[in-house]
Protein backbone atom coordinates (compact mmCIF):
# COMPACT_ATOMS: atom_id res chain seq x y z
CA UNK A 1 0.00 0.00 0.00
CA UNK A 2 0.99 3.20 -1.28
CA UNK A 3 -0.08 6.59 -0.17
CA UNK A 4 0.31 9.32 -3.09
CA UNK A 5 -1.35 12.85 -2.97
CA UNK A 6 -2.80 12.86 -6.80
CA UNK A 7 -5.03 15.44 -8.25
CA UNK A 8 -8.52 15.46 -7.88
CA UNK A 9 -9.10 15.30 -11.82
CA UNK A 10 -6.67 12.13 -12.26
CA UNK A 11 -8.43 10.50 -8.89
CA UNK A 12 -12.50 11.01 -10.68
CA UNK A 13 -10.60 10.29 -14.22
CA UNK A 14 -9.85 6.74 -13.05
CA UNK A 15 -13.01 6.04 -10.58
CA UNK A 16 -15.09 6.75 -13.94
CA UNK A 17 -12.97 3.73 -15.71
CA UNK A 18 -13.34 1.42 -12.75
CA UNK A 19 -16.98 2.41 -11.86
CA UNK A 20 -17.34 0.88 -15.67
CA UNK A 21 -15.52 -2.02 -14.62
CA UNK A 22 -12.12 -1.35 -16.21
CA UNK A 23 -8.45 -1.37 -14.79
CA UNK A 24 -6.94 1.77 -14.16
CA UNK A 25 -3.25 2.37 -13.40
CA UNK A 26 -1.22 5.65 -12.84
CA UNK A 27 2.10 5.25 -15.17
CA UNK A 28 5.39 6.74 -16.34
CA UNK A 29 6.82 10.10 -15.81
CA UNK A 30 4.18 11.54 -13.72
CA UNK A 31 4.37 8.33 -11.10
CA UNK A 32 7.94 8.45 -11.02
CA UNK A 33 8.47 12.31 -10.32
CA UNK A 34 5.39 11.49 -7.23
CA UNK A 35 7.87 8.91 -6.01
CA UNK A 36 11.02 10.81 -6.26
CA UNK A 37 9.14 13.77 -4.32
CA UNK A 38 9.27 11.90 -1.22
CA UNK A 39 12.67 11.98 -1.71
CA UNK A 40 14.89 13.76 0.19
CA UNK A 41 16.35 16.40 -1.69
CA UNK A 42 14.65 15.20 -5.21
CA UNK A 43 11.47 17.51 -5.35
CA UNK A 44 9.91 17.05 -8.41
CA UNK A 45 6.72 17.91 -9.63
CA UNK A 46 5.03 15.74 -13.09
CA UNK A 47 4.49 17.90 -15.88
CA UNK A 48 1.70 15.53 -17.40
CA UNK A 49 -0.63 12.66 -16.06
CA UNK A 50 -0.53 9.16 -17.68
CA UNK A 51 -2.61 6.53 -17.01
CA UNK A 52 -3.34 2.94 -18.81
CA UNK A 53 -6.34 0.76 -19.09
CA UNK A 54 -7.64 -2.72 -20.91
CA UNK A 55 -10.29 -0.11 -21.85
CA UNK A 56 -10.13 -0.06 -25.61
CA UNK A 57 -9.90 3.19 -27.23
CA UNK A 58 -13.57 3.20 -28.46
CA UNK A 59 -14.50 2.47 -25.11
CA UNK A 60 -12.44 5.36 -23.54
CA UNK A 61 -14.23 7.57 -25.75
CA UNK A 62 -17.46 6.66 -24.72
CA UNK A 63 -16.95 7.49 -21.46
CA UNK A 64 -15.59 10.45 -21.70
CA UNK A 65 -17.49 12.38 -24.53
CA UNK A 66 -15.10 15.54 -24.15
CA UNK A 67 -12.32 13.63 -25.70
CA UNK A 68 -9.55 13.30 -28.62
CA UNK A 69 -7.92 10.00 -30.38
CA UNK A 70 -5.76 11.31 -33.56
CA UNK A 71 -2.88 8.22 -32.98
CA UNK A 72 -2.22 5.15 -33.67
CA UNK A 73 -0.94 4.29 -30.28
CA UNK A 74 -4.16 3.66 -28.52
CA UNK A 75 -3.80 7.05 -26.51
CA UNK A 76 -6.83 8.69 -26.10
CA UNK A 77 -6.66 12.23 -24.77
CA UNK A 78 -9.40 13.14 -21.82
CA UNK A 79 -9.86 17.18 -21.75
CA UNK A 80 -10.55 18.29 -18.65
CA UNK A 81 -12.01 21.76 -17.42
CA UNK A 82 -9.45 23.27 -15.21
CA UNK A 83 -7.27 26.40 -14.77
CA UNK A 84 -3.89 24.12 -13.84
CA UNK A 85 -1.75 23.71 -17.50
CA UNK A 86 -0.79 20.14 -16.60
CA UNK A 87 -3.93 19.10 -16.07
CA UNK A 88 -5.91 19.94 -19.40
CA UNK A 89 -5.25 16.98 -20.86
CA UNK A 90 -4.91 13.43 -19.04
CA UNK A 91 -3.74 10.95 -21.56
CA UNK A 92 -5.30 7.32 -21.08
CA UNK A 93 -3.50 4.16 -23.15
CA UNK A 94 -4.94 1.06 -23.56
CA UNK A 95 -2.57 -1.33 -22.76
CA UNK A 96 -0.17 -1.96 -25.55
CA UNK A 97 2.83 -4.45 -26.68
CA UNK A 98 5.12 -3.30 -29.33
CA UNK A 99 6.87 -5.72 -32.80
CA UNK A 100 10.08 -5.51 -33.88
CA UNK A 101 11.59 -2.34 -34.61
CA UNK A 102 12.76 -2.58 -38.41
CA UNK A 103 14.21 1.03 -38.39
CA UNK A 104 14.58 1.29 -35.59
CA UNK A 105 12.43 4.12 -34.73
CA UNK A 106 9.11 2.54 -35.16
CA UNK A 107 7.40 -0.31 -33.86
CA UNK A 108 6.61 -2.39 -37.07
CA UNK A 109 2.80 -3.04 -35.05
CA UNK A 110 1.38 -2.69 -32.34
CA UNK A 111 -1.17 -4.55 -30.24
CA UNK A 112 -3.00 -4.73 -27.41
CA UNK A 113 -1.60 -6.58 -24.15
CA UNK A 114 -3.32 -8.63 -21.66
CA UNK A 115 -2.83 -7.10 -18.58
CA UNK A 116 -0.41 -4.37 -17.17
CA UNK A 117 2.56 -6.21 -16.68
CA UNK A 118 2.76 -7.16 -20.17
CA UNK A 119 2.04 -3.26 -20.91
CA UNK A 120 5.54 -2.41 -18.28
CA UNK A 121 7.85 -5.01 -19.98
CA UNK A 122 7.91 -2.33 -23.59
CA UNK A 123 9.15 0.46 -21.52
CA UNK A 124 12.47 2.35 -21.79
CA UNK A 125 13.55 2.15 -18.39
CA UNK A 126 12.65 0.34 -15.09
CA UNK A 127 12.32 3.98 -13.61
CA UNK A 128 9.59 4.24 -15.90
CA UNK A 129 8.28 0.91 -15.50
CA UNK A 130 6.33 1.10 -12.58
CA UNK A 131 2.60 1.50 -12.43
CA UNK A 132 0.12 2.93 -9.26
CA UNK A 133 -3.08 0.41 -9.21
CA UNK A 134 -6.36 3.82 -9.11
CA UNK A 135 -8.75 3.97 -7.48
CA UNK A 136 -9.03 2.90 -3.96
CA UNK A 137 -6.34 -0.19 -4.02
CA UNK A 138 -3.26 2.27 -4.66
CA UNK A 139 -0.47 -0.61 -4.72
CA UNK A 140 2.33 -0.50 -6.56
CA UNK A 141 3.22 -2.70 -9.80
CA UNK A 142 6.80 -2.68 -10.13
CA UNK A 143 8.33 -6.15 -11.95
CA UNK A 144 11.41 -4.72 -12.85
CA UNK A 145 12.50 -3.05 -9.16
CA UNK A 146 11.76 0.30 -10.70
CA UNK A 147 11.66 1.26 -6.86
CA UNK A 148 14.90 -0.01 -6.31
CA UNK A 149 16.64 2.05 -8.75
CA UNK A 150 14.66 5.43 -7.75
CA UNK A 151 16.08 5.07 -4.64
CA UNK A 152 19.78 4.14 -5.43
CA UNK A 153 19.64 6.72 -8.28
CA UNK A 154 20.26 4.76 -11.18
CA UNK A 155 18.50 4.85 -14.57
CA UNK A 156 18.81 0.98 -16.23
CA UNK A 157 17.12 -0.71 -19.15
CA UNK A 158 13.70 -2.45 -18.63
CA UNK A 159 15.41 -6.07 -19.46
CA UNK A 160 18.48 -6.53 -22.25
CA UNK A 161 19.36 -3.00 -22.56
CA UNK A 162 20.17 -3.98 -26.09
CA UNK A 163 17.11 -5.31 -27.04
CA UNK A 164 15.45 -1.77 -25.53
CA UNK A 165 17.95 0.52 -27.74
CA UNK A 166 17.64 -1.63 -30.89
CA UNK A 167 14.16 -1.27 -30.80
CA UNK A 168 13.98 2.69 -30.57
CA UNK A 169 17.57 4.42 -30.48
CA UNK A 170 16.39 7.47 -29.42
CA UNK A 171 15.71 5.80 -25.26
CA UNK A 172 19.88 6.03 -25.76
CA UNK A 173 19.26 9.73 -25.83
CA UNK A 174 16.76 9.82 -23.35
CA UNK A 175 18.75 7.77 -21.48
CA UNK A 176 21.07 10.66 -20.93
CA UNK A 177 18.63 13.22 -20.60
CA UNK A 178 16.92 11.05 -17.04
CA UNK A 179 20.31 11.11 -15.93
CA UNK A 180 20.77 14.94 -16.21
CA UNK A 181 17.52 15.82 -15.26
CA UNK A 182 17.64 13.85 -12.24
CA UNK A 183 20.98 13.79 -11.31
CA UNK A 184 21.23 10.24 -11.65
CA UNK A 185 23.95 7.39 -12.59
CA UNK A 186 23.27 5.26 -15.59
CA UNK A 187 23.40 1.43 -15.17
CA UNK A 188 27.05 -0.05 -16.13
CA UNK A 189 25.55 -2.39 -18.83
CA UNK A 190 23.16 -0.06 -20.15
CA UNK A 191 26.24 2.39 -20.07
CA UNK A 192 28.04 -0.08 -22.56
CA UNK A 193 24.44 -0.76 -24.83
CA UNK A 194 24.29 2.75 -25.49
CA UNK A 195 28.12 3.35 -26.37
CA UNK A 196 27.73 0.36 -28.57
CA UNK A 197 24.57 1.50 -30.65
CA UNK A 198 25.25 5.11 -30.48
CA UNK A 199 25.06 4.99 -33.99
CA UNK A 200 22.11 4.06 -34.50
CA UNK A 201 20.76 7.88 -34.01
CA UNK A 202 21.14 8.44 -37.26
CA UNK A 203 18.06 6.87 -37.80
CA UNK A 204 16.41 9.07 -35.68
CA UNK A 205 14.35 11.97 -37.17
CA UNK A 206 16.14 15.53 -36.32
CA UNK A 207 12.92 16.86 -34.63
CA UNK A 208 13.31 14.02 -32.28
CA UNK A 209 16.68 14.49 -31.97
CA UNK A 210 16.27 18.52 -30.81
CA UNK A 211 13.38 17.89 -28.20
CA UNK A 212 15.52 15.42 -26.42
CA UNK A 213 18.43 17.55 -26.55
CA UNK A 214 16.22 20.63 -25.29
CA UNK A 215 15.00 18.84 -22.34
CA UNK A 216 18.63 17.38 -21.28
CA UNK A 217 19.97 21.57 -22.51
CA UNK A 218 17.32 22.40 -19.65
CA UNK A 219 17.98 20.42 -16.92
CA UNK A 220 19.83 21.88 -13.86
CA UNK A 221 22.61 18.60 -15.04
CA UNK A 222 22.76 20.08 -18.80
CA UNK A 223 26.36 20.59 -18.41
CA UNK A 224 26.83 16.47 -16.95
CA UNK A 225 24.88 15.53 -19.43
CA UNK A 226 26.94 16.83 -22.42
CA UNK A 227 30.01 15.47 -21.14
CA UNK A 228 27.86 11.73 -20.60
CA UNK A 229 26.57 12.70 -24.32
CA UNK A 230 30.60 12.98 -25.18
CA UNK A 231 32.02 10.05 -23.00
CA UNK A 232 29.43 7.77 -24.92
CA UNK A 233 30.22 8.82 -28.44
CA UNK A 234 26.73 10.50 -28.77
CA UNK A 235 27.69 13.97 -29.22
CA UNK A 236 29.85 13.26 -32.30
CA UNK A 237 26.82 11.93 -33.77
CA UNK A 238 23.92 14.94 -32.96
CA UNK A 239 26.69 17.83 -32.23
CA UNK A 240 29.93 16.80 -34.27
CA UNK A 241 30.59 20.69 -34.38
CA UNK A 242 30.70 20.70 -30.69
CA UNK A 243 32.82 17.96 -30.35
CA UNK A 244 35.43 18.98 -32.47
CA UNK A 245 36.52 21.20 -29.22
CA UNK A 246 37.21 18.39 -27.34
CA UNK A 247 41.07 18.22 -26.65
CA UNK A 248 41.52 21.85 -28.32
CA UNK A 249 44.07 23.95 -26.19
CA UNK A 250 43.30 27.72 -26.12
CA UNK A 251 45.94 30.72 -25.34
CA UNK A 252 47.06 32.60 -22.08
CA UNK A 253 43.64 34.06 -21.14
CA UNK A 254 41.46 30.71 -21.02
CA UNK A 255 42.83 27.64 -18.25
CA UNK A 256 40.36 25.30 -20.01
CA UNK A 257 40.20 23.24 -23.66
CA UNK A 258 37.58 25.16 -25.88
CA UNK A 259 34.90 22.19 -25.28
CA UNK A 260 35.54 22.24 -21.14
CA UNK A 261 35.49 25.64 -21.73
CA UNK A 262 31.98 25.51 -22.98
CA UNK A 263 30.90 23.23 -21.08
CA UNK A 264 31.50 25.16 -18.26
CA UNK A 265 29.57 28.38 -20.04
CA UNK A 266 26.58 25.95 -19.95
CA UNK A 267 26.93 24.74 -16.60
CA UNK A 268 26.66 28.38 -15.53
CA UNK A 269 23.76 29.10 -17.60
CA UNK A 270 22.04 26.26 -16.15
CA UNK A 271 22.77 27.32 -12.32
CA UNK A 272 21.39 30.84 -13.11
CA UNK A 273 18.37 29.08 -14.57
CA UNK A 274 18.75 30.69 -17.95
CA UNK A 275 16.27 29.95 -20.75
CA UNK A 276 17.04 27.56 -23.83
CA UNK A 277 18.00 29.92 -26.07
CA UNK A 278 20.41 31.15 -23.86
CA UNK A 279 21.68 27.59 -22.85
CA UNK A 280 22.09 26.94 -26.07
CA UNK A 281 24.42 30.25 -27.17
CA UNK A 282 26.41 29.73 -23.57
CA UNK A 283 27.06 25.95 -25.13
CA UNK A 284 27.89 26.76 -28.60
CA UNK A 285 29.34 30.59 -28.47
CA UNK A 286 32.98 29.39 -29.19
CA UNK A 287 32.14 26.13 -31.23
CA UNK A 288 33.88 28.48 -33.85
CA UNK A 289 37.28 28.10 -32.50
CA UNK A 290 38.30 24.96 -33.67
CA UNK A 291 38.06 25.96 -37.11
CA UNK A 292 39.92 29.18 -36.72
CA UNK A 293 42.39 28.44 -34.23
CA UNK A 294 46.39 29.35 -35.76
CA UNK A 295 49.30 28.48 -33.92
CA UNK A 296 49.57 27.13 -30.40
CA UNK A 297 50.17 27.12 -27.00
CA UNK A 298 49.23 30.62 -24.69
CA UNK A 299 49.86 32.94 -28.38
CA UNK A 300 47.41 30.99 -30.40
CA UNK A 301 44.35 32.94 -32.25
CA UNK A 302 41.21 32.42 -33.07
CA UNK A 303 40.56 35.20 -35.31
CA UNK A 304 36.98 35.16 -36.56
CA UNK A 305 35.77 32.60 -34.82
CA UNK A 306 32.50 34.37 -33.40
CA UNK A 307 31.79 34.76 -37.09
CA UNK A 308 32.42 31.43 -37.94
CA UNK A 309 30.48 30.40 -34.87
CA UNK A 310 27.20 32.56 -36.35
CA UNK A 311 27.45 30.73 -39.79
CA UNK A 312 27.92 27.06 -37.88
CA UNK A 313 25.25 27.73 -35.53
CA UNK A 314 22.57 28.79 -38.23
CA UNK A 315 23.61 24.99 -39.73
CA UNK A 316 23.31 23.31 -36.47
CA UNK A 317 20.28 24.53 -35.18
CA UNK A 318 18.32 24.18 -38.59
CA UNK A 319 19.65 20.69 -39.09
CA UNK A 320 18.17 20.01 -35.49
CA UNK A 321 14.49 21.95 -36.76
CA UNK A 322 14.66 24.51 -34.13
CA UNK A 323 12.18 27.14 -34.57
CA UNK A 324 13.65 30.07 -37.10
CA UNK A 325 13.59 33.29 -35.06
CA UNK A 326 15.02 30.92 -31.85
CA UNK A 327 17.89 30.18 -34.46
CA UNK A 328 18.47 33.76 -35.87
CA UNK A 329 18.81 34.72 -32.27
CA UNK A 330 21.25 32.52 -30.81
CA UNK A 331 23.23 32.61 -34.01
CA UNK A 332 22.78 36.76 -33.07
CA UNK A 333 23.51 36.78 -30.00
CA UNK A 334 27.10 34.07 -30.99
CA UNK A 335 28.48 36.96 -33.15
CA UNK A 336 28.49 39.67 -30.83
CA UNK A 337 29.22 37.72 -27.67
CA UNK A 338 32.69 39.34 -28.49
CA UNK A 339 31.75 42.97 -27.84
CA UNK A 340 34.62 45.44 -25.77
CA UNK A 341 33.10 47.03 -22.42
CA UNK A 342 36.72 48.50 -21.32
CA UNK A 343 35.73 51.67 -19.65
CA UNK A 344 38.65 53.35 -21.47
CA UNK A 345 37.14 52.00 -24.97
CA UNK A 346 33.51 52.21 -24.78
CA UNK A 347 31.75 55.08 -25.34
CA UNK A 348 27.89 56.19 -25.11
CA UNK A 349 28.08 56.31 -28.62
CA UNK A 350 29.54 53.00 -29.26
CA UNK A 351 27.06 51.67 -26.88
CA UNK A 352 24.16 53.23 -28.90
CA UNK A 353 25.82 51.31 -32.06
CA UNK A 354 25.78 48.25 -29.80
CA UNK A 355 22.11 48.39 -28.69
CA UNK A 356 21.19 48.80 -32.82
CA UNK A 357 23.40 46.04 -33.95
CA UNK A 358 21.73 43.70 -31.66
CA UNK A 359 18.46 45.13 -30.66
CA UNK A 360 17.40 46.39 -27.24
CA UNK A 361 15.25 43.26 -26.74
CA UNK A 362 18.55 41.20 -27.15
CA UNK A 363 21.30 43.57 -24.97
CA UNK A 364 20.80 41.84 -21.33
CA UNK A 365 20.90 38.42 -23.18
CA UNK A 366 24.20 38.90 -24.23
CA UNK A 367 25.75 40.75 -21.08
CA UNK A 368 24.14 36.94 -19.53
CA UNK A 369 25.80 34.99 -22.09
CA UNK A 370 28.99 37.27 -21.57
CA UNK A 371 28.84 36.43 -17.91
CA UNK A 372 28.92 32.35 -19.05
CA UNK A 373 31.59 33.04 -21.10
CA UNK A 374 34.08 34.33 -18.38
CA UNK A 375 32.41 31.53 -15.87
CA UNK A 376 33.59 29.79 -18.30
CA UNK A 377 36.86 30.82 -18.22
CA UNK A 378 37.73 30.23 -15.16
CA UNK A 379 36.89 33.59 -13.63
CA UNK A 380 35.91 34.21 -10.73
CA UNK A 381 33.48 37.30 -11.18
CA UNK A 382 30.52 36.91 -13.88
CA UNK A 383 30.15 40.69 -14.00
CA UNK A 384 33.36 42.77 -12.57
CA UNK A 385 33.63 46.27 -12.74
CA UNK A 386 33.68 46.78 -16.30
CA UNK A 387 31.15 44.99 -17.26
CA UNK A 388 28.94 46.45 -14.70
CA UNK A 389 30.14 49.91 -16.07
CA UNK A 390 28.44 48.65 -19.33
CA UNK A 391 25.39 48.16 -18.24
CA UNK A 392 25.45 51.37 -16.55
CA UNK A 393 25.80 53.31 -20.11
CA UNK A 394 23.31 50.81 -21.39
CA UNK A 395 20.80 51.85 -18.88
CA UNK A 396 21.69 55.48 -19.45
CA UNK A 397 21.25 55.72 -23.45
CA UNK A 398 18.20 53.20 -23.64
CA UNK A 399 15.89 55.72 -24.31
CA UNK A 400 18.30 57.03 -27.18
CA UNK A 401 17.78 56.25 -30.81
CA UNK A 402 19.60 53.36 -31.63
CA UNK A 403 17.61 52.05 -34.47
CA UNK A 404 15.33 53.10 -37.76
CA UNK A 405 11.84 52.74 -35.40
CA UNK A 406 13.40 55.25 -32.80
CA UNK A 407 13.97 57.78 -35.13
CA UNK A 408 11.42 60.62 -34.80
CA UNK A 409 9.51 60.20 -38.33
CA UNK A 410 9.65 57.43 -40.82
CA UNK A 411 9.51 56.78 -44.70
CA UNK A 412 6.44 57.77 -44.88
CA UNK A 413 7.51 61.42 -42.84
CA UNK A 414 10.25 61.86 -46.23
CA UNK A 415 8.31 60.39 -49.12
CA UNK A 416 5.20 63.41 -47.86
CA UNK A 417 7.85 66.21 -47.16
CA UNK A 418 10.15 65.32 -50.25
CA UNK A 419 6.91 64.27 -52.47
CA UNK A 420 8.90 61.37 -53.79
CA UNK A 421 7.62 57.53 -54.27
CA UNK A 422 9.63 54.59 -52.37
CA UNK A 423 13.08 53.52 -53.63
CA UNK A 424 16.48 53.92 -52.19
CA UNK A 425 16.56 57.94 -51.56
CA UNK A 426 14.13 57.20 -49.02
CA UNK A 427 16.88 54.42 -47.43
CA UNK A 428 19.52 56.53 -47.65
CA UNK A 429 18.01 59.69 -46.46
CA UNK A 430 17.05 57.48 -42.99
CA UNK A 431 20.45 56.05 -42.95
CA UNK A 432 22.38 59.00 -42.83
CA UNK A 433 19.88 60.54 -40.51
CA UNK A 434 20.06 57.63 -38.00
CA UNK A 435 23.88 57.73 -37.96
CA UNK A 436 23.66 61.68 -37.59
CA UNK A 437 21.18 60.87 -34.20
CA UNK A 438 23.72 57.97 -32.85
CA UNK A 439 26.60 60.62 -32.74
CA UNK A 440 24.10 63.25 -31.43
CA UNK A 441 20.94 61.79 -29.85
CA UNK A 442 19.26 65.84 -29.32
CA UNK A 443 18.83 65.19 -32.87
CA UNK A 444 16.09 63.37 -33.00
CA UNK A 445 13.25 65.74 -32.63
CA UNK A 446 10.80 65.91 -35.57
CA UNK A 447 12.08 69.12 -36.15
CA UNK A 448 15.69 69.08 -36.55
CA UNK A 449 14.93 65.58 -38.76
CA UNK A 450 12.80 67.90 -41.25
CA UNK A 451 14.90 70.30 -41.71
CA UNK A 452 17.83 67.57 -42.52
CA UNK A 453 15.06 65.96 -45.14
CA UNK A 454 15.07 69.10 -47.24
CA UNK A 455 18.65 69.60 -47.20
CA UNK A 456 19.71 66.20 -47.98
CA UNK A 457 16.68 65.93 -50.04
CA UNK A 458 18.40 68.67 -52.52
CA UNK A 459 20.89 66.56 -53.08
CA UNK A 460 21.70 64.45 -56.69
CA UNK A 461 20.36 60.83 -55.82
CA UNK A 462 24.65 59.83 -56.87
CA UNK A 463 25.99 61.89 -53.85
CA UNK A 464 23.44 61.21 -51.51
CA UNK A 465 24.13 57.44 -52.12
CA UNK A 466 28.20 58.10 -51.38
CA UNK A 467 26.94 60.32 -48.40
CA UNK A 468 25.34 57.48 -46.91
CA UNK A 469 27.68 54.53 -48.08
CA UNK A 470 30.45 57.12 -45.98
CA UNK A 471 28.29 57.22 -42.91
CA UNK A 472 28.28 53.67 -42.84
CA UNK A 473 31.48 52.99 -43.66
CA UNK A 474 32.55 55.41 -40.79
CA UNK A 475 30.49 53.43 -38.75
CA UNK A 476 32.00 50.19 -39.69
CA UNK A 477 35.73 52.03 -39.33
CA UNK A 478 34.83 53.17 -35.82
CA UNK A 479 33.77 49.65 -34.67
CA UNK A 480 36.62 48.01 -36.05
CA UNK A 481 38.87 50.43 -34.11
CA UNK A 482 37.29 49.21 -31.26
CA UNK A 483 37.55 45.54 -32.25
CA UNK A 484 41.05 46.26 -32.81
CA UNK A 485 42.14 46.82 -29.40
CA UNK A 486 40.24 44.33 -28.00
CA UNK A 487 41.95 41.59 -30.19
CA UNK A 488 45.16 42.68 -29.17
CA UNK A 489 44.21 42.83 -25.83
CA UNK A 490 42.52 39.39 -26.12
CA UNK A 491 44.72 37.75 -28.76
CA UNK A 492 41.11 36.90 -30.69
CA UNK A 493 39.54 38.86 -33.86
Amino acid sequence: MIMLKLPKEVQQTAEKLSKAGFEAYLVGGCLRDLILSGVEGLPTVPKDWDLTTNAKPEEIQKLFQDSVYENQFGTVGIKIDTDEPTLKIIEVTTFRKEGKYSDKRHPDEITFAKNVEEDLSRRDFTVNAIALKLPEEKELVDPFNGQADLKKKIIRAVGNPTERFEEDALRILRAVRFAAQLGFKIEEKTIDAAKKHAGHLEFISKERIRDELSKLLIADGAAEGVDLLQKLGILKIILPELEKGVGVGQNKHHIYTVFEHNRRSLEYAAQKKFPLDLRIASLLHDVGKPKTKQGDGPESTFYGHQVVGERMVLQIMDRLRFPKEMTERVALLVREHMFVYDPETVSLKGVRRLISRVGQENVDDLIKLREADRIGSGVPKAQPYRLRYLQAMIEKVKKDPVGPKMLKLNGGDVMKELKIDPGPKVGAILALLLEEVLDDPKQNTKKSLLERVWELGKLPEKELAKLSEKAKKSAAEAQNRIDAEIKSKYFVK
